[in-house]
C-alpha cells in the first residue's frame, strides 16, 4: 500500500477553498462583506511572514465563533455542493480513483479548517485529511484553531506525526501532488512528486528534478 498526499487548493480544485467559503458566508448574509477583503489582506500578510497561521485562522473562523456545530455543518454541506464540487478537476477525480483502485491510502492536505476539510474529503472519496483543527466547546465553535498544519514545512510535521501513530500501516512509497512552490518540502519528501498547473518557478524546478508536470482543467 502506498500513501498519496494531495493538496486541495488549486490542485484538487481550481480555487482557494477558504476564499470560496468566506464569499459563501457573505453571500448568505452570515458575515459582513468586509470579510472578503480582510481575508485576502491577511493571506498576503501571512505570505510575507507578517502573520502566523493561528492569527489567520482566528480571523477567518470569526464568522462561526459561537455558532452551533450542527448549524455550521448544514452550511458547509450547502457550500460544498454549490462551490466546491463544481470546481473539482476531472483529472483529480481520476487520480483519486486510480490510487484507490491500487489500494493506496489517499489524504487531502490543506491549511483550511477541519470543519471544511473533513466533509470535503468525504465528498471526494478520500481516506481522510491532514488539516487544521477547529476547537469546539460543547456543541459550539469557539473560533480558535489547534494543530500543526501550516504552509511549506508546516505540512511535513503533521504528515510525520500521522505516520508515526499508525505503526500497523506499512506504506511502500509516497506520492505528493501540489500546485504551489510553498509545498516544495512535501514534494521533496515524496517518492513520486507531481506538480499541477505550476507557475514559472515551480515548473522550472519540476523540469530540473524530473517531476511530472500535469495540466488539469475543469
Amino acid at each position: 500500500m502506498d500513501l498519496a498526499l494531495i493538496d486541495l487548493d488549486e490542485t484538487l480544485i481550481s480555487e482557494d477553498s477558504t476564499g470560496l467559503w468566506l464569499r459563501w458566508l457573505v453571500s448568505q448574509g452570515y458575515a459582513p462583506a468586509t470579510l472578503i477583503a480582510s481575508g485576502q489582506a491577511l493571506m498576503a500578510q501571512y505570505y510575507q511572514g507578517e502573520l502566523t497561521i493561528e492569527e489567520y485562522m482566528s480571523a477567518t473562523l470569526s464568522p462561526i465563533a459561537g455558532r452551533g456545530t450542527l448549524t455550521v455543518s448544514g452550511w458547509v454541506r450547502r457550500f460544498i455542493q454549490r462551490d466546491i464540487l463544481p470546481r473539482v478537476y476531472p483529472s483529480a477525480r481520476e487520480r483519486i480513483a486510480w490510487h484507490k483502485q491500487r489500494g493506496d491510502r489517499v489524504l487531502v492536505v490543506s491549511t483550511s479548517g477541519e470543519h471544511l476539510m473533513v466533509p470535503i474529503a468525504q465528498q471526494l472519496g478520500t481516506d481522510g485529511t491532514l488539516t487544521i483543527g477547529v476547537e469546539t466547546v460543547g456543541d459550539r465553535y469557539s473560533g480558535r484553531s489547534y494543530g500543526k498544519v501550516g504552509f511549506a514545512e508546516g505540512k511535513i510535521t503533521p504528515m510525520t506525526d500521522w505516520l508515526s501513530v499508525r505503526n500497523d500501516a506499512a506504506y511502500g512509497r509516497t506520492w505528493a501532488y501540489s500546485d504551489a512552490i510553498n509545498d516544495l518540502p512535501m514534494l521533496e519528501q515524496a517518492d513520486h512528486a507531481y506538480v499541477i498547473n505550476p507557475a514559472g518557478p515551480l515548473r522550472a524546478l519540476a523540469e530540473q528534478r524530473g517531476w511530472e508536470v500535469c495540466h488539469w482543467r475543469r
